[in-house]
C-alpha cells in the first residue's frame, strides 16, 4: 500500500436535512478497492457531510488497512466541495461553528498517515462516491415507509 486515490461525497436533502456519505477507495491501477456508504441523520448541512465523508474515509483506511500501513500511504482525497478542499489546504478560513470541529477531527487524523493531500474534482468525476451517498439516503427513506 503506497498511493491511493479516495473519493468522498457528502449529501443533504434538505440543506439542512437528512444526510449520508459515499466513499471509494482506489488502488494505484484505478480500481475500486473498498466502498462504504453512511446515513447521518436528520439536520445537516450539505458541508457538514462533506466533512464527515472524509471523516469517515481516513477512519476506515486505518481500520481495514491498520496504523502501520497508514503510516507509510500516501492518501490523495478527491472531493467535488471545493469549500471543504479549500479549508482543508488553508487556502479558506473556516467561519462556521459546526464546521470548526469536523475540520480539526480531519486535521488530526492526517498526521496518522505519511500524506493526505486534498484534490478538487467536478461532480461528474466523482458519480461512485455521489451514488453511495445518494443510496443510503433512499434506503433510509424506503425504511422509514415500510413501517
Amino acid at each position: 500500500m503506497k498511493k491511493i486515490k479516495i473519493y468522498t461525497d457528502g449529501g443533504s436533502r434538505g440543506n439542512p436535512g437528512k444526510a449520508a456519505v459515499g466513499v471509494v477507495f482506489y488502488n494505484e491501477k484505478k480500481e475500486p478497492i473498498k466502498k462504504y456508504s453512511e446515513y447521518l441523520g436528520d439536520n445537516f448541512t450539505n458541508n457538514e457531510a462533506e466533512y464527515h465523508a472524509v471523516i469517515l474515509a481516513l477512519k476506515k483506511f486505518k481500520h481495514v488497512f491498520g496504523k502501520k500501513i497508514a503510516k507509510v500511504s500516501e492518501i490523495e482525497l478527491n472531493s467535488d466541495s471545493e469549500l471543504l478542499v479549500k479549508q482543508l489546504n488553508g487556502k479558506y478560513k473556516v467561519m462556521n461553528d459546526k464546521i470548526q470541529p469536523l475540520f480539526l477531527t480531519v486535521w488530526n487524523l492526517r498526521t496518522d498517515f505519511k500524506s493526505v493531500k486534498f484534490k478538487h474534482i467536478l461532480r461528474g468525476k466523482n458519480t461512485v462516491a455521489d451514488a453511495l451517498a445518494n443510496e443510503a439516503l433512499d434506503a433510509k427513506e424506503r425504511e422509514k415507509k415500510l413501517f
